[in-house]
């Protein structure tokens, strides 16, 4: 599932786009700029991809906005062999995972700092993200498990060879 989101810098707005797992409620892929056009979801997808969490013929769910529905993204989304979901018009719930996903960072570490620059704040998310969120944040969802704890069982069960030999 994916969703943009917004933090305000003293530079002017940071848009964070995110990939999130929902077996696993990992951030398997995220990206930030100072626009919200396509390109920011796309690196997005394409980090997910790129980082070996993308499974061919996954699907990809995210609301209806202009950047997820674009010709752009498309052709992001089947270079990467992934099918496109999108939500009904105005149901937020929907989307549910990547908007709690966001209501978290706001809470746990957005709105207790000030961010002079949007390298500052991009540089918070990436903490919050890999360090945090994915590797530390226990999700009663999850069993209160990590969520890398449970993607880490997860290639375990499917791909036992290749976790002995490493």
């Amino acid at each position: 599932v994916g969703d943009i989101t917004y933090l305000n810098t003293g530079e002017g707005w940071l848009y964070l786009a995110t990939v999130i797992d929902l077996t696993t409620r990992m951030v398997v892929g995220w990206a930030t700029a100072a626009h919200m056009q396509t390109p920011l979801i796309s690196e997005a997808l394409i980090n997910a991809h790129r980082h070996g969490y993308v499974a061919g013929g996954a699907v990809f769910h995210s609301d209806r906005g202009a950047q997820y529905t674009s010709a752009e993204f498309a052709s992001v989304a089947a270079l990467v062999d992934v099918r496109l979901s999108v939500g009904r018009t105005g149901v937020c719930w929907d989307n549910a995972v990547a908007e709690s996903f966001f209501s978290m960072l706001k809470n746990e570490m957005y709105h207790r700092e000030r961010f002079a620059t949007r390298a500052r704040a991009r540089l918070a998310v990436a903490d919050y993200i890999e360090v945090f969120y994915n590797r530390k944040r226990r999700h009663s969802t999850l069993g209160y498990q990590t969520p890398h704890q449970v993607m880490t069982a997860f290639f375990t069960r499917t791909h036992p060879a290749a976790n002995q030999a490493a």
